[in-house]
């Protein structure tokens, strides 16, 4: 389910909650308001009022059901694009990796054809085509990808075997420019959202000090000190090994740390 449909489904849905709420309220105050009280409308719209209390239980239940069932089909569609984008971006470097080999065999060609052949037919359990009827093909959703499978098919070692370097990195650019339009709209239809916590900068590092809290270390010591003192120790070569290894690992750590910090500015 697009995100589309899910959103008219809702407005559906609103609709007919807020023409419910609605109409029960006038039903409820029938007997108070001045232009219902002692007409004919007055007895069915409190008889509709008493139905639709008796029955709320049963319209909340199947309203949540039907909103359960329509997200869990939005969650399955989505899980499907992400599928069909890894598929996408598997085929993309394989593609890539054809065009920069630099004598690629019929079998490599024909396993980077398979490749596009494959994500082209996959995204039929996702979309179908634009404009399809039961006349009409319609248009390929996305017609990037057909794009790149056109460009890969102009290296086919068994139509040529003379394949110039500038040819390849024509067809190369050709499939990433087809990859990259074809991105800025298939990803459009998962909601993806900024990250809370983004790291934007191009030389970026970890802020954080080595070292632990003098709670953790303590507890570090406790730990250690039973498993010293523990006389059943089944492998005592096996725990000096692995004690000699955490200090010389932790001794390089803090030595390096000590010459990053003495280390003059440029």
């Amino acid at each position: 389910m697009t995100r589309k449909r899910l959103n008219r489904t809702l407005r559906r849905v609103y609709v007919i909650l807020a023409l419910l709420l609605a109409i029960s309220m006038i039903a409820r105050f029938a007997d108070q308001s001045p232009l219902i009280a002692g007409g004919p409308l007055e007895r069915p719209l409190l008889a509709l009022y008493d139905y639709l209390k008796d029955m709320s239980l049963v319209i909340v239940t199947v309203i949540a059901a039907y909103l359960a069932n329509v997200f869990q089909k939005r969650a399955t569609f989505v899980e499907s694009l992400r599928q069909e984008w890894r598929g996408i971006v598997q085929t993309k470097s394989a593609l890539f990796s054809f065009c920069e080999s630099t004598y690629p065999s019929t079998d490599d060609y024909l396993r980077a054809y398979c490749r596009i052949s494959e994500t082209l037919d996959n995204m039929r359990i996702v979309y179908r085509n634009v404009g399809e009827t039961r006349n009409l093909i319609g248009l390929y959703p996305f017609a990037p990808l057909h794009d790149m499978r056109r460009a890969l098919a102009t290296l086919d070692p068994r139509a040529s075997t003379k394949v110039s370097p500038e040819q390849r990195e024509l067809v190369r650019d050709a499939i990433l420019q087809g990859f990259y339009a074809l991105r800025e709209k298939f990803l459009d239809e998962l909601d993806l959202e900024e990250p809370s916590t983004p790291l934007t900068a191009s030389v970026a590092r970890r802020l954080k000090q080595s070292g632990a809290t003098s709670r953790a270390r303590r507890v570090q010591a406790h730990q250690q000190q039973r498993l010293e003192g523990d006389p059943k120790t089944p492998r005592p070569d096996v725990d000096e090994f692995l004690r000699d290894l955490y200090y010389r690992e932790h001794a390089a750590t803090h030595a390096d740390a000590q010459t990053s910090r003495l280390r003059p500015s440029a």
